[in-house]
């Protein structure tokens, strides 16, 4: 798996994020006093879910010779009662069975982020030496 690397920019909430050859930029909108610029952390959160839905679907499709033509991922999310749920809805695009339906969304709901997002999650955190 690839390291991330985050970095101060520019702004108050600017981020400079850098995953193998690509660089991505975070924000905070608007109203939460950033400037906008990119998506925000939970936005990514989102991006990985509808990515990986997505990309597992129609690997399987195509791996199961299923006519899946295009996937279509809506997410949303919120955070009550210290519950933070995820919204998904699945747009299969296609000559499909209700068999092939069911089972693709069988499928999406067994994407590595969904297992990683829905399974216990430890997070090991230390402090670099000063520089």
């Amino acid at each position: 798996m690839r390291t991330a690397s985050v970095r101060t920019g520019k702004g108050k909430f600017g981020q400079v994020i850098q995953i193998g050859p690509h660089t991505i930029i975070g924000d905070e909108p608007v109203e939460d006093d950033g400037d906008d610029t990119g998506p925000n952390p939970f936005d990514f959160l989102l991006a990985a879910l509808g990515t990986c839905t997505s990309m597992t679907v129609s690997a399987y499709a195509r791996f199961k010779h299923v006519p899946l033509e295009r996937v279509e991922v809506e997410l949303s999310q919120e955070n009550k009662e210290n519950v933070h749920t995820f919204y998904r809805v699945i747009h299969l695009f296609g000559d499909l069975t209700d068999a092939q339906r069911t089972r693709l969304l069988e499928i999406a709901n067994k994407c590595p982020v969904h297992r990683t997002l829905t399974s216990k999650i430890a997070i090991e955190t230390v402090l670099a030496p000063h520089a």
